[in-house]
């Protein structure tokens, strides 16, 4: 069997048994993970910067007692610093290269990753579909013509076309979770707190951005949160300590739980068929798995609670910009994509006192769900709203105009009087997915499960939303949910490895 066969069929945990048993060697894997980014690049264009020479360079030197050593990994291009590595941010900007590393990176290091690219991201993350005028379009391999979702598009475009096991990736709406759900990948968006994001910054958009992985198995992800994971002097935040390993959650029973189900949109937009198929696919396994489920409502998280978390977000958007004239020296609303000048115009008009009530609205909001939440050990939800969009069905460019005329034409502060406005933006924005946000606000993990393809043959997950901190309970949950269905063997049938 090839060595691209067996990174094709093995996750990373797999992988880094074989190179400990010395049946394979780091540079063996990390050629052949080249040579498969290379001949899948042309159909899914999901790298930003190739590192192909620096990969080569560290598998000839890795520890291979490390616990991934010679697993070969990809970078987003996004909200890192890896030393003398241009990060883009999806942009046209001139580009961001750190004369150091982020401490997760440092992490992922330690563990003895090998990072063969950077992978492509939305400008500045702020789709949910991987589609940039800097790096033109990520195509799933699933299917070429669909979107693998955003932000983090690039990454689980590499792991599902078997380029690498497992990804870094970030999230602050949906973005680790969105793409696995298109993706037919695991997908844990961790606690605030739990993976820091120092030194680059130390937190983003209110810290509703979390960092850590999309990946083929459970284990993976719970493995890799245990080698990421712990505080930093600079985190502003801090998750409770695990109880004991993240992977030995993954590895054992997660008894008899309580489970509820979440099916109602917060935005009151529409839903398919496919989606409540899928989270209806989730709720068997559960129930096959001797659980408890039952329906619940949460009517206060509306259009009220979407619309104040789209207003940080924009806020944060115009923070973002100011940052990078300042670094670049020069205004850089020129270079940037219409979507993201608009955002940032409006963020720009968002008074400082209605910011710090927002924040405090939707904290108020989020101490509720946790509370009324608490009962169960995982929420279950919906995290796409439709089937893997085709490439380019959420072109923005309509609304965007809508509003960039207004915002010439009008009083900048009659703005954001005018709610229908804010309102057409939203459901633009967020008609695809209506529910990850709600955990990047509340600061819970909650895991993407890759439970249902769908009868076009496209991936359609749904997500376990869990207790503040409690990532053991739901990656002990998801690995009986993978044990049951057998997701983790399923694979794209893009140029499959002979």
């Amino acid at each position: 069997m090839s060595v691209e066969r067996v990174l094709w069929e093995e996750d990373a945990t797999g992988l880094a048994g074989l190179v400990q048993k010395g049946e394979l060697s780091p540079q063996e894997l990390v050629d052949a993970a080249i040579a498969r980014a290379e001949a899948t690049r042309p159909d899914i264009n999901a790298i930003a910067e190739p590192l192909y020479d620096a990969a080569r360079a560290r598998a000839r030197t890795v520890d291979r007692t490390l616990p991934l050593a010679g697993v070969p990994f990809a970078l987003k291009d996004l909200g890192i610093g890896l030393k003398g590595v241009p990060i883009h941010g999806g942009s046209r900007i001139p580009a961001f290269t750190a004369d150091y590393n982020s401490v997760m990176v440092e992490r992922h290091l330690a563990a003895g990753l090998i990072p063969i690219a950077t992978s492509t991201s939305p400008e500045h993350g702020l789709r949910l579909m991987t589609e940039s005028a800097a790096f033109g379009i990520t195509r799933n391999p699933w299917n070429t013509g669909h979107t693998t979702g955003g932000s983090s598009g690039g990454a689980a475009a590499l792991v599902a076309a078997g380029v690498v096991p497992a990804a870094h990736a970030s999230d602050g709406g949906g973005s680790i979770r969105v793409p696995s759900a298109c993706s037919g990948l695991v997908g844990l968006k961790t606690s605030r707190g739990r993976v820091p994001l120092t030194p680059l910054t130390s937190e983003s958009w209110f810290g509703m951005v979390v960092d850590h992985a999309v990946a083929r198995s459970v284990r993976d992800s719970a493995r890799l949160l245990d080698l990421t994971h712990g505080p930093d002097p600079l985190s502003p935040y801090g998750a409770p300590a695990p109880k004991g390993s993240f992977a030995a959650a993954a590895a054992r029973d997660p008894g008899k739980l309580r489970l509820a189900v979440y099916r109602k949109s917060p935005l009151g937009l529409p839903i398919s068929a496919e989606t409540l198929k899928a989270l209806d696919t989730a709720i068997a396994l559960a129930r096959e798995g001797g659980h408890t489920v039952e329906e619940i409502d949460l009517p206060y998280v509306g259009r009220d609670f979407m619309a104040d978390f789209c207003k940080t977000v924009t806020s944060a958007v115009a923070g973002t910009i100011r940052a990078e004239a300042l670094r670049v020296g020069r205004s850089v609303l020129g270079d940037v994509e219409r979507a993201t000048r608009v955002l940032a115009r409006f963020g720009d008009i968002i008074p400082a006192g209605e910011l710090y009530e927002i924040l405090q609205r939707l904290n108020a909001t989020s101490r509720r769900l946790i509370a009324e939440t608490a009962p169960y050990d995982a929420v279950l939800m919906p995290i796409i709203a439709h089937p893997p969009l085709a490439c380019g069905a959420m072109d923005p460019k309509g609304a965007d105009e809508l509003i960039e005329n207004l915002l010439d034409k009008l009083h900048l502060t009659r703005l954001l009087r005018i709610k229908s406005f804010l309102g057409q933006l939203m459901d633009k924005s967020l008609w695809f997915t209506h529910w990850p946000a709600i955990q990047n606000v509340t600061g819970q993990p909650s895991i993407a499960l890759p439970v249902h393809v769908t009868e076009a043959g496209l991936p359609l997950g749904i997500q376990a939303v869990g207790r503040p901190g409690d990532e053991e309970t739901l990656l002990s949950f998801a690995a009986q949910m993978e044990k049951i269905s057998g997701w983790q063997k399923r694979r794209a049938p893009l140029k499959v490895p002979s």
